[in-house]
């Protein structure tokens, strides 16, 4: 086996398990599943992390991260305001289309967390993690584009995960992604009037 520096290793076991739990479920997706997966013994899980639960804070951090960083990258700072935003919410969703199997996992692990005693921080963290991408992309569309809230930062945090997260459930159940786009253009425009410019 090819050694590799601690953190090469744990981010192969956390894609790994996000192959394994998307694929098979949560449930089903044993350390022993997950290490067949990255190729790696038993004793390498053990090494990188100290439970399954610390495995499980990764690949919720990762997944979080693969549909918020593309959505960043596409704020520009000299784009009007709703089209910034509109570029934002679109990105979101075009992550959501091309990998709807993820995005079906990150509320299976919601679930999974809250029924199982000792676990049920984890659901929690994961939506604090919701909001900490919001509220940083919030924070980087008004500096790059010199906006004041016209509420309460927490609130449109609040509010903006609440639509994304029914959109996407949505969207997982019912399969029609058409009707997203006027859904994300309609909150496009109210986000809009809930800024100014400086």
């Amino acid at each position: 086996m090819e050694r590799l520096p601690s953190t090469e290793r744990r981010r192969q076991l956390v894609e790994a398990a996000i192959r394994v739990m998307t694929r098979d479920g949560v449930a089903k997706a044993t350390t022993r599943s997950i290490c067949a997966e990255a190729k790696v013994s038993l004793s390498v899980f053990h090494y990188c992390f100290e439970s399954k639960q610390a495995l499980i804070e990764d690949v919720m951090e990762t997944i979080t991260a693969h549909s918020v960083t593309p959505v960043a990258e596409r704020i520009q700072p000299t784009a009007d305001v709703r089209d910034s935003i509109r570029a934002a919410l679109r990105t979101y969703w075009e992550h959501v289309l091309a990998h709807p199997d993820e995005h079906m996992l990150t509320y299976e692990l919601t679930q999974y967390a809250l029924r199982r005693p000792g676990f049920e921080y984890l659901a929690r963290r994961q939506y604090e993690q919701y909001a900490a991408a919001n509220r940083a992309l919030i924070e980087q569309l008004c500096t790059d584009l010199g906006l004041t809230l016209l509420v309460p930062a927490e609130t449109l945090v609040r509010y903006l995960a609440s639509v994304i997260d029914g959109l996407t459930l949505n969207y997982l159940v019912l399969g029609d992604g058409q009707d997203a786009a006027a859904v994300l253009d309609t909150l496009a425009a109210h986000v809009v009037s809930l800024v100014q410019r400086r």
